[in-house]
Parts: structure tokens; sequence; C-alpha cells
């Protein structure tokens, strides 16, 4: 197999980053969300190569999705390219010609999707969804509270997953509802995450919407869900490997600089044997990674084991990193100044993202036995 990337995701992953090195400051990530950045990074073609050209897009490949988010990655941006990656590939999995038509917005930057799915006591579980959606004379009501939204505050829309029917833990019965971060009933408590940006607990207090919000057939959204949810995966996992990237050339460099008794602490072996086994583990995860978004088209099984595997060893080792990397330092890995340290909270917390490693590793188990 040829790991090479064409010459079109070579020269994007170029002008991205030179772009996100020139232009991005850690500073910016305190605010959440810049529209202007937004519309920026949009028009370099960075949104569009989430999609494939049927959708509006110029990419769509798993190799697409991870070339972009391992730069994203690398200067910690927190511009909603999540939500805008998996709110598209559901509208352009199930949706219809007006649900498509939005996937245009976020191409040029006009707009922001974000996905709320996670609920209080979901435990990363897909299935387990207890916000309600009914039938009214003239659509839906959608009743419940969504978790952790993503740049919920800054969302023109919301792909929203409800129960229409079963049990709160089935796969059969969730719909998926496309909501107007507008709508009447719709209300936000904003917050600033950890590791950069901001999300949003979501309530959706009866909120009223069309029929047309629906998104594909109701009761039969799960599969939807998982399809788009595990890009969001993958991008994630390619994310960590940026962030791990730049933490190990920060502490590289602090290791040749750094002086004790005279002489350059890189020159000590039990330091140099700790960074050789760091960089040995950070190529395992590129590996899983690469492995994922080769399956990303893949039958469902093969898929998702691959998903979760990649996720599974980004969380494993996305935390490793962060760890060694602040010890290798010293006190002053820990200092907010130091870039390494948001580094650091930046992989650990993707670990807890759509799936931490030992709900992965469960479910990529599972699925073996299928």
């Amino acid at each position: 197999m040829n790991f090479q990337h064409t010459e079109d995701r070579r020269m994007l992953a170029d002008t991205l980053n030179r772009f996100v090195a020139e232009q991005y400051g850690l500073a910016m990530r305190d605010a959440g969300f810049n529209a202007d950045m937004w519309r920026r990074l949009a028009d370099l073609g960075v949104v569009g190569a989430l999609f494939s050209e049927a959708d509006g897009g110029f990419g769509g490949d798993g190799f697409d999705i991870a070339v972009v988010f391992e730069s994203l990655g690398r200067g910690l941006v927190v511009e909603p390219f999540l939500g805008a990656l998996v709110a598209g590939h559901a509208l352009a999995h199930a949706g219809n010609e007006a649900h498509k038509a939005l996937i245009a917005g976020m191409v040029e930057g006009r707009t922001v999707a974000a996905l709320a799915h996670d609920e209080a006591d979901s435990h990363y579980e897909l299935s387990r969804v207890s916000t309600r959606a009914t039938r009214s004379s003239n659509g839906w009501v959608l009743t419940g509270t969504k978790a952790v939204v993503q740049q919920g505050e800054a969302a023109d829309f919301f792909l929203v997953s409800a129960r229409t029917s079963g049990a709160n833990d089935a796969e059969e019965g969730i719909s998926l509802f496309v909501v107007a971060r507008d709508a009447a009933g719709v209300e936000l408590r904003g917050y600033p995450k950890i590791d950069g940006g901001r999300a949003a607990e979501v309530r959706f207090n009866e909120v009223c919407i069309a029929d047309h919000a629906l998104l594909g057939e109701p009761d039969a959204g799960f599969v939807t869900l998982e399809r788009s949810i595990g890009a969001g995966v993958l991008a994630l996992c390619a994310e960590a490997i940026g962030a791990m990237d730049v933490a190990k050339e920060y502490t590289l460099d602090y290791l040749r600089t750094r002086k004790q008794f005279g002489v350059p602490i890189g020159s000590f072996q039990a330091l140099q044997h700790r960074m050789a086994d760091l960089l040995l583990e950070i190529e395992q995860a590129r590996s899983a990674v690469i492995n994922a978004a080769a399956a990303l088209g893949a039958s469902r099984i093969e898929r998702e084991r691959a998903l979760s595997a990649a996720k599974y060893t980004i969380g494993r080792i996305g935390t490793r990193v962060a760890e060694e990397c602040i010890q290798m330092h010293g006190g002053i890995g820990m200092t907010w100044e130091l870039p390494l340290a948001h580094y650091a909270k930046r992989l650990v917390m993707i670990d807890h993202q759509l799936g931490d490693e030992d709900h992965h590793l469960e479910r990529f188990i599972t699925l073996g036995r299928s």
C-alpha cells in the first residue's frame, strides 16, 4: 500500500500549516470562535476538503480528513471543523436537497454546524438517547437536553439526535433533526473548556419543528449517526497526531538546549531512552490513524473496528505523550505560558471526546464477535 499523500493533499497541508503558524495564535483559542478566522480558513478550501465533489467539496476521503485535522491539531485550532464534518456527512448521507444545501454554506464559511448528541448519562454509547421527538399536527415537538455541544453558542443549526420510538438504549427508534439555533424553545448555557474553545449545554423545551427538519426516515437515524461520528473519530485521532508531533518537537528542542552539569540534558542516556520509546509510540499511533483512514469507506465492521482501534491507541498514547513531555520539561512544563501545557491538555481531552480508550477497547472486542 502506498502511504504517500497525493500532491493536492500535500499542498493543502503545507498551505494550512503555514497559515496556522503565521496567523493563528494560542490567544485566539480563549475566545472560542472567531467568525473572520472561520471564513478565512474556509477560503483556503479547508472545509471543502472534508466533502466529496458530489456534496460540494473536493475531497471527502479518509485521508483528506486526516490531512486537514492533523494540521489543525498542530495549531490547536478550535474553530468548529468537527461539527462541520459530522453534521455535513450526516446531511450528505441522508439529507434531501434542502439539507445538502447547508453543506455549501459550511464550505464557504457562512454557516456553522454543531452536533447535539451526547447526554449527561449516555456514557459514550451512541444508541443511548433520551431526548424525545413526538409527532404533532404539523411536524415534531422536541424535548430534552444535550451536553457538551462543541461550539454550540456559535452554531447556526444543530444536528440533533432524538428518540422517536423504542427504549432509551435501542439502536432502532433514533431519528436525526436539523434544528435552527434561534428556534423558539432552544436554550443554551455556554462555558469555556479546559483545553480551549467553548461548549454548551443545549436544552430543547418543546421545540416545534417542521417535517422537513427530519433527516432521512424516522426511527432509522442510527446508521447515519454511526457513519458520521465515525468520520469525527478519525478526525480527532488525526488531530491528536498533529498535537503529538508538536509536543515531541518542543521536547526534543528542550532536551537539546536545557543544560545540567554543563551539558545538554538530552545527552543523558535515561532521557534518550525515554524519548526513543515515545517516538516509537507516536509512530504506532500514526499507523493506527492511517489504517482507520484507509478503512473509512469499508464495510461497517471493518470500518468501525479500525476506528475504535485508532481511538483506543490515540487515547493511550496521547496521554502518555502528554505526561512524558511534561515530565521531561520538569516544572516549566506545567506553566500556562509554555505552549506545551496547552498541547498536553488537548491530548488528554481528545481521549474523552466521542468515546475514551476503555469504551473503544470494549467496542473493538464486541465488534470482533459480530
